[in-house]
């Protein structure tokens, strides 16, 4: 994760400060009532919704115990309120952006995600699509059968390619916005994916670019502080903090090197 400082700056404190939401074993009604409130923000981007909207037949099986989150989380994204809020008014790009987000928690990476989507909805259709996304083993090892998606493109994460971080800005644009909301209908990320660069990092307040992601704080040194894992085989528990004075040029590669080594990012701040 960033720096608290710097994740209330970008609009995700939230997100930082909420614990992911899981149906665990002996649940309450409760706990069923907290998982359906999580997957309605969650896969429908944070809209309003209204009580005619709800999937009721859906929530009941599922505080029956007959199905499982993963089966509620694929009910809302094949309902036809779905459809209305995001398949019929949006482009198909557009489209497989929000299912990115709203399923897998985080933003393509590369054109070729999203060709795959497109070549997969014109040969098998909508609900092959949106199952391509639950079925896939990426949903299966984040979020399993109980957890309810959540926004992970802004964690390091291994595995997990650091420009996703840089876009799903461009995806997210504050805790107390809705995809709806933003009024944007095409995708916003063709230019980025098309020429397979990263994208700037805008606060969400204000617009303002983050030092460093805009592509114009060309020879600035940023100071990126890491918290190292235990080497193979190393008795060692605690984990030790280090800090690399970076060039912008070098920035990416050392995000990767960190999260190839199972580090994980405390902070990037101007040196």
């Amino acid at each position: 994760m960033v720096g608290l400082g710097a994740a209330e700056r970008l609009g995700i404190k939230a997100f930082e400060e909420a614990g992911r939401v899981e149906l665990r074993p002996h649940w309450t009604q409760d706990d069923a009532k907290a998982v359906i409130r999580a997957a309605y923000s969650q896969v429908f981007g944070n809209e309003y919704l209204m009580s005619s909207e709800r999937l009721t037949s859906a929530e009941s099986l599922l505080l029956q115990g007959q199905i499982s989150v993963k089966d509620f989380v694929r009910s809302i994204a094949h309902s036809e309120t779905y459809r209305k809020k995001f398949f019929y008014p949006n482009s198909q790009t557009r489209l497989i952006e929000l299912n990115y987000k709203h399923l897998l928690g985080r933003a393509p990476y590369d054109e070729s995600e999203i060709a795959f989507h497109v070549d997969l909805y014109n040969a098998e259709g909508y609900e092959a699509e949106i199952n391509s996304y639950i079925d896939s083993v990426e949903y299966e090892e984040n979020f399993g059968d109980s957890i309810v998606p959540y926004y992970r493109g802004f964690a390091t994460q291994r595995g997990q390619k650091t420009v996703g971080f840089n876009r799903m800005f461009q995806l997210y644009r504050g805790f107390a916005s809705s995809d709806r909301s933003q009024n944007q209908t095409q995708a916003r990320l063709t230019w980025e994916v098309a020429r397979n660069m990263a994208s700037p990092i805008h606060t969400a307040s204000i617009g303002k670019a983050l030092g460093g992601t805009s592509g114009g704080s060309r020879g600035q040194l940023y100071r990126v502080t890491a918290m190292q894992g235990a080497a193979k085989f190393s008795p060692q528990v605690r984990r030790t903090t280090t800090e690399y004075l970076v060039p912008y040029e070098q920035l990416s590669s050392r995000l990767q090197q960190i999260n190839k080594r199972g580090g994980k990012v405390v902070s990037i701040t101007t040196a």
